[in-house]
C-alpha cells in the first residue's frame, strides 16, 4: 500500500486524486493533506481519509479548521506547516497540487527528503526550474509530471535517448476563446473566460487557458523538466483534446500519447509509475471520433505565447517575474480592475521594468515573485 501526501487536496487535482484513492483503497493510504483556506472541504476529507498530519496554509483558518474536525488531529499552519507535511518520512509519493509560486518551498522540502514527486504545479518549475531540477537530481528525487501534456511527453521519451529528440509538440484545445473575435476581448466577462470547453479547473488556470498563458508556461516547464531547449518545443491546437502531446525523433518517427480527457488518468499513472495497472475510467472509442484536427495557434490573438518564449530565453529571474505578474494580473481581471487584454499588457509592462538576477537563489526568486505582484497591484490600482 503506497502512502500518499497531497498538497492542495481541495483543488481540482487534489479532489480527483482522492477519488482514485477512494476507488482503490487497498492500494493507497492518505497520510498527509494540506489546503490553503477551503476548510469546509478539507475537514470533510480529513474525517473521511484520516491522515496522520494536516496543514492549512492560511493561518487565519487554523482555529476554525480545528473546531470542524471530529478527532484531535495535529494541525500545522502556514507554508512551514505545509512544508513539514511535504517532508513526512513515511510518504512514498508527494502530490504537489498547490496552485501558484507558493508551492516552491514545500516542493523543495519534499525533494530534499528524496521523495517521488507527482507534480501538478507548473509555477514552481517556471520560476525556479533550474534550482528544482538540479536539486532533484542530487537527491535522487523523481519528478513525475501530472499535467496531461507533460505526463504524455514523459511517457513518450522516458526510454529514449534525448539527443534523438527533434521536436516536442505541446497540444492544447485552444481554450474558450479560440472562436471568439479579438475585437470582443476588451468586453469579455469572467463567466465566458472561465468556461473551458474540455477541462473543469480552478479560476487561475482557467484564465490562463483563455489567454493561452497556460500553454506558454507549459513550454517553459517542459524545457526545464525534460532538458529540452525551447526552440525544439512547439504548440499545436488540437480541439478534440484526445491527444495530449507528441514527440518527433530525428529518424522521422513520431510518438504520441492519447487518452480520454480526464485528469485522473495522469494522476493514476504517476501514482503507479513505472508499473501500469488496470484503471476503470472512460476509454477512447476511435470508431466514434469524427474529427482529429491540428493547427498552429494564433500568436497575434494570443500574445502570451511569444512572451513566454522570449522570457525563458532571457533566463535569470525573468521567468519568475513573468509568472508572478501573470498570477496577480489574473486576479486583477477577476476582480474587475482590468479588462481581459489588460492581463497580458500588464505582465509585459512589469517585465519591461524588471532588473533580472542572472543566477538567482530561491530567496531572490521569491522576492522577484513578490515584487512582480506588487508592481501589478500598483499598475492596476
Amino acid at each position: 500500500m503506497k502512502k500518499i501526501v497531497i498538497l492542495g487536496s481541495t483543488g481540482s487535482v487534489g479532489i480527483n486524486a482522492l477519488k482514485i484513492i477512494k476507488a482503490y483503497k487497498n492500494d493507497y493510504e492518505v497520510i498527509g493533506l494540506t489546503a490553503n483556506k477551503n476548510i469546509d472541504l478539507l475537514a470533510k476529507q480529513v474525517n473521511l481519509f484520516k491522515p496522520r498530519l494536516v496543514a492549512i496554509n492560511d493561518t487565519s483558518n487554523y482555529k476554525p479548521l480545528k473546531e470542524k474536525l471530529k478527532s484531535n488531529y495535529k494541525i500545522l499552519k502556514g507554508i512551514e506547516g505545509v512544508s513539514e507535511v511535504a517532508s513526512m518520512r513515511e510518504a512514498d509519493i508527494v502530490l504537489v497540487a498547490i496552485s501558484g509560486t507558493i508551492a516552491i518551498l514545500p516542493l523543495i522540502a519534499a525533494i530534499k527528503c528524496g521523495k517521488r514527486i507527482a507534480l501538478a504545479n507548473k509555477e514552481a518549475i517556471v520560476s525556479a526550474g533550474g534550482i528544482i531540477t538540479d536539486l532533484a537530481r542530487s537527491k535522487n528525487s523523481e519528478i513525475i509530471p501530472v499535467d496531461s501534456e507533460h505526463s504524455s511527453i514523459f511517457q513518450c521519451i522516458k526510454d529514449e535517448d534525448k539527443e534523438k529528440i527533434k521536436k516536442i509538440f505541446l497540444l492544447g484545445s485552444g481554450g474558450p476563446l479560440k472562436n471568439v473575435s479579438k475585437n470582443l476581448f476588451d468586453k469579455l466577462k469572467p463567466s465566458v473566460v472561465l468556461k473551458h470547453p474540455v477541462w473543469k479547473m480552478g479560476q487561475k488556470i482557467s484564465v490562463d487557458s483563455a489567454t493561452m498563458m497556460n500553454k506558454g508556461l507549459e513550454v517553459i516547464e517542459a524545457s526545464y523538466l525534460f532538458g529540452i531547449d525551447v526552440s525544439k518545443i512547439e504548440v499545436l491546437i488540437h480541439r478534440e483534446a484526445y491527444m495530449h502531446s507528441m514527440v518527433e525523433f530525428v529518424d522521422g518517427n513520431f510518438m504520441a500519447n492519447l487518452f480520454y480527457p480526464d485528469m485522473r488518468m495522469p494522476i493514476f499513472y504517476a501514482f503507479n509509475y513505472p508499473k501500469r495497472k488496470p484503471f476503470n475510467m472512460k476509454k477512447l472509442d476511435f470508431s466514434k471520433i469524427k474529427a482529429f484536427s491540428f493547427q498552429s495557434p494564433d500568436k497575434h490573438k494570443f500574445p502570451a505565447l511569444d512572451l513566454c518564449y522570449k522570457t525563458v530565453k532571457k533566463q535569470g529571474t525573468y521567468p519568475a517575474c513573468l509568472n508572478g505578474a501573470n498570477e496577480e494580473a489574473d486576479s486583477s481581471y477577476l476582480e474587475g480592475k482590468i479588462n481581459f487584454p489588460g492581463i497580458i499588457d500588464t505582465v509585459q509592462k512589469v517585465i519591461s521594468k524588471h532588473k533580472s538576477v542572472r543566477h538567482p537563489s530561491v530567496d531572490e526568486i521569491l522576492y522577484t515573485d513578490k515584487w512582480a505582484k506588487e508592481e501589478v497591484r500598483r499598475i492596476t490600482g
